[in-house]
């Protein structure tokens, strides 16, 4: 660490935490946005019998389900996924960035602090929500494309885990951040290395074992909520 670090960062992940919303959501807008009611019909008979699978890898490996997913993209059109994902942040996310999150992330910037998003969801769809943020770092997954379409495979490993919490020590060392005075958002256990990675944790609607080791830690607990529930 350098002798005259920079000006403190706050690290936010955005699933569950910035907004109310997870990688299935995004995936399911844009694999149907153009598809005709036969095509969506077809969709939900070829994915929901994926459910318990999906749910199973969650449980037992988020890095291994990240992977599982994405391989749904496969033979996406990529330029129009990026185009979707301009509709999908107002349609979609919009509606469900929780206030208070948006308050916090603000006052970071007002007092002077880098806001960086630190997210396992894909590079093209976190892009409009950190430009709408005013937020011009993001760390964040991409996939692979082969003529215009994309193949369902990641260029990095999944952020997740100990991979979220390695990447925010590079960015840190990269611009020269003491990670001591930091902050970082969390509100899912795959969060909890990342939280223990900066000097002011901050724990958003915790549960199961984030909760316990927020309460162990006496760690700042945030309760963020919709003004209303989105439709």
């Amino acid at each position: 660490m350098p002798d005259h670090p920079s000006a403190p960062a706050a690290f936010f992940d955005v699933d569950g935490t910035l907004v109310h919303s997870n990688i299935v959501h995004y995936y399911r807008y844009l694999a149907l946005r153009h598809a005709s009611v036969p095509g969506r019909v077809w969709w939900y008979c070829r994915f929901l019998p994926r459910v318990p699978l999906f749910l199973l890898f969650d449980r037992l490996d988020r890095a291994k389900f990240n992977r599982s997913f994405y391989r749904g993209y496969a033979g996406m059109d990529a330029a129009q996924a990026r185009a979707d994902a301009e509709s999908l942040l107002a349609d979609f996310i919009r509606p469900r960035l929780f206030p208070a999150a948006r308050e916090a992330l603000a006052a970071h910037q007002q007092a002077g602090r880098r806001t960086v998003l630190v997210t396992g969801s894909l590079d093209f769809i976190v892009a409009p929500l950190a430009r709408l943020l005013g937020v011009t770092d993001t760390l964040s997954v991409a996939l692979e494309e082969r003529e215009g379409r994309f193949t369902g495979e990641l260029t990095i490993d999944p952020l997740s885990e100990g991979e979220k919490a390695r990447v925010v020590r590079e960015y840190a060392a990269r611009h020269q951040l003491d990670l001591n005075t930091c902050y970082a958002y969390g509100n899912d256990p795959a969060d909890i290395p990342m939280l223990q990675a900066v000097g002011h944790p901050v724990a958003v609607n915790p549960q199961g074992a984030l909760a316990r080791l927020a309460a162990a830690q006496g760690w700042v607990v945030r309760r963020w909520s919709l003004p209303t529930p989105p439709k």
